[in-house]
């Protein structure tokens, strides 16, 4: 591939063909301490060059404002692009700072029509529930998300972080054409159950965070490099200890990068493209970045090919990583396996 552009996959078994690996936009004005609006509307242009053209975004990042910054982008492009928003991170009228989550089919239709004003578009292309409310049968909320479907404001749905249990009892009311989950070097834990239930039922797997939130391209130590603002600063991996033990698991991708002159980074990425082969489903990873020189590095580690070698002394680091992903793992599939 000569211009640097990237091949594709198909986002389950009746969905789009998309570049195959994705842009999560959160951090371009959210989450991750000042930004560059700028820089990081050249860093849309700049992927879709590259062939990305699945952008993840929610409306929980910034409480919409994530939403409303893409959405020019998208307007700009709308032939071109697959847009991917979620709803379940409701903001409780008594305390704007917290997070509450919905999934009762009230909420659902009032945020997505709260996300199609924001994003200023007719249709979602790929519509998730982000978080998963045991309190509501999931039955119930994918029997609203597919009424979305039949309406045409909704194309396809998604789910984030469920159990393979929920997953099959989603795609029993409606195919799911992508489960979004944590995938990377350091967090393996949907390999167990979660991934073969995707491939068995034909989704695709979209990765995100396949970077470990950037620990896994070296570019910090601690979360006391961060700035204040940095939601990573309140994550068990990045904080005390627990930083210093993760950071010595970084040696064999170091040595790895060196022998096929990459960044850390790309090796990560590399080998989250290389579980697709190796477990037998569409996998797409999502990693973010507000830089378009990030971007060009990004996509052309989906050229690397890692040896078995290679991929051996990458197997155990994941066994060995200090911390959980996030303080509570209530709400992650891990947690409710």
């Amino acid at each position: 591939m000569t211009d640097g552009r990237i091949t594709t996959a198909k986002l389950g078994d009746d969905g789009p063909e998309v570049g195959v690996q994705g842009l999560g936009c959160m951090g371009m004005n959210f989450g991750y301490g000042p930004s560059d609006a700028d820089a990081s509307r050249a860093t849309l242009e700049r992927a879709l060059e590259l062939g990305v053209t699945l952008y993840d975004t929610a409306d929980a990042y910034g409480a919409g404002e994530n939403e409303r910054f893409l959405s020019p982008f998208f307007k700009a492009h709308r032939d071109e692009v697959v847009i991917a928003t979620k709803f379940a991170l409701a903001i409780p009228p008594d305390d704007p700072t917290r997070r509450i989550i919905r999934n009762d089919p009230p909420y659902i239709r009032e945020a997505v029509e709260a996300s199609l004003k924001r994003l200023d578009v007719d249709v979602i292309d790929l519509y998730y529930m982000h978080r998963r409310d045991v309190n509501v049968p999931i039955e119930e909320s994918v029997g609203t998300m597919a009424e979305l479907v039949r309406e045409g404001k909704v194309k396809h749905l998604g789910l984030s972080e469920v159990t393979a249990g929920e997953l099959h009892a989603a795609h029993a009311v409606h195919p799911i054409a992508a489960v979004q989950s944590e995938w990377s070097l350091f967090s393996r834990d949907i390999e167990t159950n979660v991934v073969p239930a995707a491939r068995e039922l034909g989704v695709t797997l979209v990765a995100y965070s396949p970077l470990g939130r950037g620990f896994l391209t070296g570019s910090f130590a601690s979360a006391e490099d961060l700035s204040s603002g940095d939601f990573r600063r309140q994550q068990p991996r990045f904080t005390g200890d627990n930083a210093a033990a993760n950071g010595a698991l970084l040696e064999p991708i170091r040595a790895i990068a060196e022998a096929h002159d990459a960044s850390v980074g790309q090796i990560a990425l590399a080998w989250a493209h290389q579980q697709a082969s190796l477990h037998g489903l569409p996998v797409i990873p999502i990693p973010g970045t507000r830089k378009p020189s990030r971007v060009e590095e990004n996509t052309a580690a989906t050229r690397i090919v890692l040896t078995d070698d290679e991929l051996s002394l990458l197997d155990p680091i994941a066994a060995k990583v200090a911390g959980n992903r996030y303080a509570d793992m209530a709400f992650t599939s891990a947690g409710r396996e």
